[in-house]
């Protein structure tokens, strides 16, 4: 397995990518080089100064300092939000596929309701009334997405109950806790892993729109997509301000969206055929 990822020309691109920017998430705070909070009139707008080498913002802040301080926040809603999605998406989906009856109607017509709203509006209607925050974020954008995980693994859960070896097992007197975790689970995790890294590409755009409309990450604590929405009305003055937050916003989804594409090669030749 480790052969084909590492043949997967796609799939070391991405890591490269992405590689380096978790690792900045996780040391960004010992790696700054000034206080992204400490406010400079005398340098207001800068596009580069000595020790400024990405310039400064309206409040005289260093852009580099909080373009690696913003990578945290983004990255803890993203892979939080992914995680509770993963985690209550994969269990509802595998109850609904797996008990049938009255829990997979009443599971998914919840699905189907929560499906037939837009993630963005509906994020925008729960942070509205619940307010914003990282926590909060994440606890949002994660029940967002848990339909996906859950129309997956319910699909899934069908096609692999069918088959004759849980059939078998079921026969044979195993508990049906052993077949759901230990034989079911297992055989629909690829499906799984793929729509891991869709999901985690398209929290952090949610994330960032959120942040970009004020209704995200609470200031001063900087996130890409705030910065991108406060240097909006100083293009003109400093271009740069707008493109570096937007540059590495635009790395990472692609790095993350490109990772997606190369492990769906990878872990379900089958759909690279068709």
């Amino acid at each position: 397995m480790l052969k084909k990822f590492l043949k997967n020309k796609t799939f070391l691109i991405s890591f490269i990518i992405l590689l380096p920017i978790m690792i900045i998430s996780v040391i960004g705070p010992w790696i700054i080089p000034h206080d992204p909070l400490q406010i400079h009139p005398n340098k207001v707008l800068q596009k580069s100064l000595p020790g400024y080498p990405l310039g400064t913002d309206e409040f005289g802040r260093d852009i580099l300092s909080r373009l690696i301080l913003g990578i945290r926040p983004t990255m803890i809603v993203a892979l939080g939000s992914t995680l509770i999605a993963f985690t209550f998406g994969t269990i509802l989906g595998m109850v609904s596929g797996y008990a049938r009856g009255i829990y997979e109607k009443t599971i998914m017509r919840v699905i189907d309701i929560v499906l037939s709203f837009p993630p963005i509006l509906l994020a925008l209607m729960v942070v509205g009334f619940w307010g914003a925050g990282i926590k909060n974020l994440m606890i949002i954008i994660g029940v967002v997405y848990i339909p996906r995980f859950a129309r997956l693994a319910y699909s899934s859960t069908l096609q692999v109950k069918g088959l004759e070896y849980v059939q078998s097992e079921l026969s044979l007197g195993a508990s049906h806790m052993r077949v759901v975790g230990k034989i079911i689970f297992p055989n629909i995790l690829s499906p799984l892993i793929i729509q891991i890294s869709l999901t985690i590409a398209a929290a952090i755009l949610l994330e960032s729109g959120l942040s970009f409309l004020g209704l995200g990450v609470i200031p001063p604590e900087p996130s890409w997509g705030q910065m991108i929405g406060q240097s909006r009305g100083y293009i003109a003055s400093n271009p740069m301000y707008v493109l570096w937050p937007s540059l590495f916003l635009g790395l990472t989804m692609l790095a993350i969206n490109l990772m997606g594409d190369s492990l769906r090669d990878i872990l379900d030749p089958k759909l690279k055929s068709k």
